[in-house]
């Protein structure tokens, strides 16, 4: 009798400790990533829009890749590399997994997008028809005018390059296609 009271009450502490570890997991992930608010907004909406993504709802094949190549060193930013600095490539696939379960907050300043623009049309194989993106581009409808047409020029420029194809696309584009793009996309 007591050897059977000794193994269930080892039963249920073992099914206590395998329901306690991943909710505890969650928790360290959930307090990780609360540092991001500070800038990407604690609702969805960046403090910022002109100049920070939204991340909630985003892709998490393209959240997980950019945070690494902050990390690697391969996207520039003193911003972000310190912040994921002492983060572990699981921590920040967690973290990209978090965002990206979240849901995309509405667009407060979406305007009527509008007749698609030039050029418009090379971005959809790998944003997707409605530039809601899929691994792994990310979403662009939605995302604010400033920063799409940062990001665009940075691209045509060279001050972003840790993407292999968009430097080539960006720059075959006129600024006038750039920004007539950005606005679309801004207003979807």
């Amino acid at each position: 009798m007591l050897n059977r009271l000794f193994l269930t009450l080892c039963g249920a502490i073992g099914i206590f400790a395998a329901v306690a570890a991943p909710a505890k997991a969650a928790d360290d992930i959930e307090a990780k990533a609360q540092v991001c608010a500070a800038c990407h907004g604690a609702n969805g909406v960046p403090t910022d829009p002109k100049t920070m993504p939204i991340i909630w709802g985003q892709q998490a094949s393209y959240l997980y890749k950019e945070l690494h190549d902050y990390k690697s060193g391969d996207r520039k930013s003193p911003i972000m590399a310190p912040a994921v600095a002492d983060l572990s490539l699981a921590d920040l696939r967690q973290i990209a997994n978090y965002f990206a379960a979240k849901p995309w907050p509405p667009n407060q300043a979406a305007s009527a997008a509008g007749a698609p623009p030039n050029g418009i049309a090379q971005c959809q194989p790998c944003h997707q028809p409605n530039f809601e993106g899929g691994a792994p581009a990310p979403r662009l409808a939605g995302l604010s005018y400033d920063y799409l047409a940062g990001t665009m020029n940075s691209f045509a420029d060279g001050t972003r390059t840790n993407n292999g194809d968009m430097p080539g696309f960006m720059k075959v584009l006129s600024e006038a296609d750039r920004d007539a793009m950005a606005k679309y996309l801004a207003g979807l």
